[in-house]
């Protein structure tokens, strides 16, 4: 194809950006410890980002900074020293959702291209063409878009690079600019603290002797706001045939092996479309391994209609995992690996293999041993460098999962 496609991926620690990148993302967003919307993630430092831009560059990729929060005037004192390292650090660009911050970002850094945030809430090719004449390079859409409406705003805007979520948490607020946290708890999601209440189980106290009744939606439960995930795994073309040229993934909060389960086979259906975009057929297997990651239900969102009510998961708020994250291979021996442990695993178990060089494989542990050079019969002890017996070449920053008990 002649368009180049970006694979994009969530990087709350340096970790997760070696991850995305050895399982196929073309570009990582993160955040530096101040201005973007995951306060709880570990996040950056400007010597981090010096060392995140340098990796990227070594690998030919790209590193996109968060700084999407919503200001207030005093947020804008430091902004200007904070915009200048942060070009010194060597970031492709800077994703900004507040007008005045793009406009003091073309003052203070004229050449950095700016990619207008989601929370911006983008849903029509007008808005889009404001953005452009302002000197936005790239617009996120908001997560309300439908494929109609990406295809009017490419067709009204040709020259505007478009972005869309494909897949993770969704908000149920209009694109993700929620006050509830903040009236709940005092932390505000629109500073990157959300506590996520419509997450929670609500209940209502009878005063009169204290007996607590549940809330209920409707016949299924009494998770009142509680959003599935997104996932458009199975309609990438669709994306891409609408004018969708960078494909996010979202979850800056995740873990390693979020990012690596989830990237892993995005990038193998875009590459199979690009490969051959006429006879590209989605098989329906690839979401049996996206089960494995750790998610709740899935919708497609507003992509293709109006979800209404088929958008939430009335069930339960939190995640279900199909497997465990028990180790990452270190270095690849020969008939052995030596990894660092994550979750406990004991001999006998079966163990699978997530590699971005290979389909999915399994062995047997039928031994375990320490740096001592000591057996063990089990690994729990997080973060523990064991030897293991291993039939299969395997190279550093390879996965290792398990079922689920």
């Amino acid at each position: 194809m002649s368009v180049n496609l970006e694979l994009l991926a969530p990087a709350g620690n340096m970790e997760c950006l070696k991850t995305a990148f050895y399982f196929g993302a073309d570009a990582v967003y993160l955040s530096g410890k101040a201005y973007g919307l995951r306060a709880f993630a570990d996040n950056f430092s400007i010597e981090d980002l010096y060392n995140a831009a340098e990796y990227a560059k070594s690998l030919n990729k790209n590193v996109y900074l968060t700084s999407n929060s919503v200001f207030h005037n005093e947020d804008f004192n430091g902004f200007e020293d904070y915009l200048k390292e942060v070009k010194s650090a060597g970031v492709d660009a800077v994703i900004i959702s507040d007008p005045g911050v793009v406009m003091m970002t073309k003052e203070i850094l004229p050449d950095m291209p700016i990619h207008l945030s989601t929370q911006a809430n983008t849903t029509n090719h007008m808005s889009v063409k404001f953005w452009e004449k302002i000197g936005v390079d790239r617009v996120i859409l908001a997560r309300e878009v439908s494929l109609d409406d990406i295809k009017g705003i490419k067709e009204a805007v040709p020259s505007m690079e478009l972005e869309a979520f494909v897949h993770g948490a969704m908000c149920i607020s209009y694109s993700g600019r929620c006050l509830f946290s903040n009236f709940t708890t005092g932390r505000s999601g629109n500073k990157g603290a959300c506590a996520q209440p419509c997450r929670w189980k609500y209940y209502i106290q009878e005063k009169e002797d204290g007996e607590i009744f549940p809330v209920y939606a409707d016949e299924k439960g009494t998770y009142l706001f509680n959003s599935k995930d997104l996932m458009m795994i199975g309609h990438m073309d669709k994306l891409i045939d609408a004018g969708i040229t960078s494909f996010k993934i979202e979850g800056r909060m995740k873990s390693a092996y979020y990012v690596a389960s989830v990237v892993k086979p995005y990038r193998q259906e875009l590459d199979k479309y690009t490969s051959n975009p006429k006879e590209y057929i989605f098989d329906n297997d690839v979401l049996k391994e996206m089960q494995k990651a750790g998610t709740r239900e899935y919708t497609t969102g507003f992509f293709l209609g109006n979800p209404l009510g088929e958008g939430q998961d009335t069930e339960r708020g939190n995640e279900i995992k199909s497997s465990v994250f028990v180790g990452k291979v270190l270095e690849g021996l020969d008939g052995k690996i030596k990894i660092e442990q994550r979750n406990k695993f004991v001999l006998g178990e079966t163990i699978e293999v997530l590699s971005p060089n290979m389909d999915s494989v399994s062995f047997e542990v039928t031994k375990i041993v320490n740096e001592k050079g000591e057996e063990q019969e089990e690994a729990p002890h997080p973060q523990q460098v064991l030897y293991l017996d291993c039939p299969y070449e395997l190279n550093a920053n390879d996965i290792l999962r398990r079922n689920r008990e």
